[in-house]
């Protein structure tokens, strides 16, 4: 029975993610159901939390509850709520079934039950079945008497992610109800992002300056967010600038402030966006295009926490912590003489490398989900979904535009098939050539490369080799500047090679 399979789980220690999908694996079995999901309350939003029998994509996206019936009835009611084979009210998982892929949902059972915990409205557990009658008045009952069991199971699971939190203050943020919004919400269950959440919820703890690096598109403000979000400084302000924005004749003036009468047009005193993250946190994007005369005054403040409006004499006492971002190489940008060392060296006190989108596995279908969902909102229409042929372009193409890129290509696909005229009330599958994906060669494998005889190696494997050595090649000079914390000279030393000759083969391979 699943009683004894969720009771010895509560007993046991389990990953967050592992534990609530062994729980909706069960509850499938147990009402031998085609899907089901777990969906946490967040505002507005369900979110799914563990699915089975739903597409990969579905983890990405957020169901609005006012533009989804069915689950706006299962959250009103206490008890389950079953609806018919014949409801005449829509599914939100039209076209997301594995069963039935990019189709109509067939003539089917739903069945859903409100989740508490610690009294609270945690969200919903939802069922479908495709056989009718599955969910008759015996698994209402069944389901009610499990809902106790899933929602200790949901307890343990918080319980555990907090005990797990490294800080105290930390705990305290959560237990006053501190939010994320939805646009600050990171996406993915991929290692590499479990292991990059984790290292910056320990130094948001620190008052360390923090420089997060990464390719264009990655996301890096949102890495920003959280490094706030997860600091005592999450009360004050975070304060955003955008250093290539900032024309050069006006830059101190923005970051620093100005004294009425400064220079022409100065008609009063204005406080610079330094001041204003007084307390709370400045993050400064694109930190590399700074002009050389304001990175001296901001080393001034990351030393003394001291600015100077312009035009004034006296200096002022600030309290900010730094958190910057580029997608330079601002080592290279120092020995060029574009960027102070002493500055780089302050503001690099913890070097955070965000990867890039093409190194986080199935999260791009999760992001890809995101993106679908909201576009349906926007569009108006049923459904929106990938095809199975467009989820394996999403998945093999490089993205070298990262999420930004996906978020692009999603919307214009989108915008696409509904200039085409479809029927909005229809499921609208987008299909690889909507998305407009340039062909990625495939992996070449031992067995391919077998199946050729000798001297008749083609022009084409020795491309796909070419690609794979170089993806090696990209791979290992990661790590190693992972490892010694963007340092180029020592992960030359690791990785056995002269310093320039490493530059020289990172600029090949189009990591500068």
């Amino acid at each position: 029975m699943i009683e004894s399979g969720l009771l010895a789980d509560l007993v046991t220690e389990l990953p967050q993610g592992i534990r609530l999908q062994r729980l909706v694996g069960a509850i499938r079995a147990e009402f031998r159901s085609g899907a089901v999901a777990l969906l946490r309350l967040d505002g507005d939003d369900l979110r799914p939390e563990a699915t089975v029998g739903l597409v990969h994509e579905t983890l990405g996206r957020r169901f609005v509850v006012g533009q989804h019936p069915r689950l706006a009835a299962i959250l009103a009611d206490r008890k389950p709520v079953c609806f018919d084979h014949d409801s005449g009210l829509p599914d939100p998982y039209d076209g997301l079934l594995e069963s039935c892929v990019g189709e109509p949902l067939p003539v089917h059972d739903c069945m859903g039950v409100s989740l508490f915990v610690e009294g609270n409205l945690w969200g919903v557990l939802t069922l479908d079945a495709m056989e009718p009658g599955t969910f008759d008045a015996k698994a209402q009952e069944l389901l009610a008497r499990y809902t106790l069991l899933i929602e200790a199971a949901i307890r343990i699971t918080r319980l555990e992610q907090e005990r797990r939190n490294l800080t105290i203050l930390r705990q305290d943020t959560q237990a006053n109800g501190s939010t994320v919004t939805d646009s600050d919400e990171i996406l993915g269950h991929s290692p590499v992002i479990a292991k990059l959440l984790a290292e910056l919820d320990v130094v948001a703890d620190s008052e360390l300056p923090v420089l997060l690096t990464g390719e264009t598109g990655v996301g890096k403000e949102l890495f920003a967010r959280r490094v706030h979000t997860h600091s005592p400084r999450n009360k004050a302000p975070l304060v955003h600038v955008n250093c290539a924005a900032l024309p050069e004749s006006l830059a101190e003036s923005e970051l620093f402030g100005h004294i009425k009468g400064a220079f022409s047009g100065a008609a009063t005193e204005r406080a610079g966006r330094v001041e204003a993250a007084n307390g709370g946190t400045l993050f400064l994007d694109e930190v590399g295009e700074l002009p050389l005369t304001v990175q001296a005054k901001l080393l001034r403040t990351l030393q003394n926490g001291e600015i100077q409006r312009l035009g004034e004499d006296k200096p002022r006492r600030v309290d900010v912590r730094i958190v910057a971002a580029t997608n330079r190489n601002l080592q290279d940008r120092v020995r060029d003489g574009k960027f102070r060392a002493d500055l780089y060296h302050r503001l690099s006190v913890y070097p955070i490398p965000i990867p890039p989108l093409r190194e986080r596995g199935n999260d791009v279908l999760v992001l890809a989900g995101h993106f679908l969902e909201l576009n349906r909102a926007r569009l108006g229409v049923r459904s929106l979904r990938l095809s199975p042929a467009a989820e394996q372009a999403v998945l093999k193409y490089p993205w070298p535009g990262n999420i930004r890129e996906l978020e692009h290509v999603v919307s214009r696909a989108a915008l696409k098939a509904i200039s085409h005229g479809v029927d909005r009330n229809t499921i609208l599958t987008l299909d690889p050539v909507l998305l407009d994906l340039e062909i990625v060669d495939p992996p070449v494998t031992t067995e391919t490369l077998e199946e050729k005889a000798p001297g008749t190696f083609s022009s084409e494997i020795a491309g796909s080799l070419r690609l794979q050595v170089e993806n090696c090649q990209r791979q290992a000079v990661r790590e190693a500047l992972e490892k010694h914390h963007h340092n180029w000279a020592a992960a030359a030393r690791t990785l056995e090679l002269d310093p320039s000759n490493l530059h020289k083969l990172a600029r090949k391979l189009g990591m500068k």
